[in-house]
């Protein structure tokens, strides 16, 4: 009887009655659960973004659009400036966005010879200088044309020839 009190004790403490449960410890954790995650969705997410998984897009040939080009009418304009006088002869070339963008700027070419004319008359030969001069009165015409012309209708100018004299 006194085994079996001895057993009674031991069950009634607790201690030895339940096998021990052991807890994962962190490296155990980290090295069999947490680092497969992350490799399997780093991968998946790399799978997906990269195009590979089912994307059956047929490929689209890009669409060309020929340009349109609309041929404005000689400038010939005084610059500002101390003597002696200055001139500035001008070919341009608009590149549009379509044919029927050119019906368009047939019925507004005053406007914009006008906006032309007054950006030009304002300008000095210094202004002209070097490639830098010429591109900035390039994007202020485009500007300019743009402004005067409501949807814009020019994508680009192109000058044929620039001549200061």
């Amino acid at each position: 009887m006194a085994a079996i009190d001895a057993d009674d004790s031991e069950v009634e403490g607790g201690e030895a009655a339940a096998p021990a449960k052991r807890k994962l410890s962190g490296k155990v954790l980290i090295l069999y659960i947490v680092l497969p995650l992350v490799l399997l969705i780093g991968g998946g997410a790399g799978v997906y973004f990269s195009g590979l998984l089912g994307t059956s897009h047929k490929e689209e040939k890009p669409v060309v659009v020929e340009p349109v080009f609309y041929d404005l009418p000689d400038f010939l304009v005084n610059l500002s400036g101390p003597p002696p006088q200055h001139f500035l002869k001008m070919k341009v070339t608009l590149q549009i966005t379509d044919a029927n963008a050119a019906k368009r700027l047939d019925a507004e070419i005053p406007r914009v010879l006008d906006a032309f004319q007054i950006y030009l008359r304002e300008l000095r030969p210094e202004d002209l200088e070097g490639s830098a001069g010429i591109l900035r009165v390039k994007e202020e015409l485009l500007r300019r044309i743009n402004l005067a012309i409501q949807p814009p209708l020019a994508t680009d100018i192109l000058f044929k020839e620039v001549i200061i004299q």
